[in-house]
């Protein structure tokens, strides 16, 4: 298999040399972590693997998770980022386009309480926006959606510890806004280009990533 992903520091090295990289097998074969991964390191008693390395590959290259895929989740690298938020805001920043009646109501509730305390865990972060067993329903939905658009991104995983500090369980994703993740670069440049001319060198590299590809295929994943 090329490109095997046998370790944390080869899944940052693909990240960093995809640009884009799905988590789970899609409709473009071979784009994706699950099948450059050998079947050993999922789900193993003895050794890390996918799931666990995502946290250190988003601290170790600054990149961004979230489900931006057709609403499913992967990577996007640091360089790629603000290219591809530009494009999939359509040039507008998140007021803007409530202003202008593009965006929901709950959807502007969650995201405010995100770019007011910079980054919460999805149980804080679902807690106080009023969501949960007797709360309103929705979250996950408008969690996406805000994904899809570039508003907000998964920035780390987060993991429960007991006594001795080992930790357990399932990563609790931190959500952030890309302006509190990336900082300057990504305030700087997320709308020096057209959300068009975004999208093309987007499509330029995806081309060139994902050779024999079909071009309706990557305009599936671009969006």
């Amino acid at each position: 298999m090329s490109d095997s992903i046998t370790s944390c520091l080869k899944l940052e090295e693909y990240v960093v040399k995809m640009g884009f990289l799905p988590f789970f097998k899609n409709d473009i074969p071979g784009f994706s972590v699950e099948e450059h991964t050998p079947p050993e390191f999922w789900f193993s008693d003895t050794a890390d693997g996918p799931w666990e390395w995502k946290g250190p590959v988003l601290r170790h290259t600054g990149c961004a998770y979230g489900k931006v895929f057709r609403g499913k989740a992967g990577f996007i690298s640091a360089q790629w980022y603000a290219d591809f938020a530009n494009y999939r805001r359509d040039g507008y920043d998140f007021d803007a386009r409530y202003d202008d009646g593009l965006a929901r109501y709950q959807d502007k509730s969650v995201y405010d309480i995100i770019e007011k305390r910079e980054s919460l865990l999805s149980k804080e972060l679902k807690r106080m926006s009023g969501f949960g067993k007797n709360g309103r329903k929705g979250f996950d939905t408008i969690l996406t959606r805000l994904q899809m658009q570039g508003y907000i991104l998964t920035a780390d995983f987060e993991y429960q510890q007991d006594q001795y500090g080992r930790t357990y369980g399932w990563g609790v994703a931190r959500y952030a806004t890309p302006e509190h993740h990336f900082g300057r670069a990504f305030i700087d440049s997320v709308y020096c280009r057209t959300p068009g001319d975004s999208r093309e060198r987007i499509l330029r590299h995806l081309r060139q990533m994902l050779p024999g590809t079909a071009e309706n295929q990557i305009l599936k994943i671009v969006g």
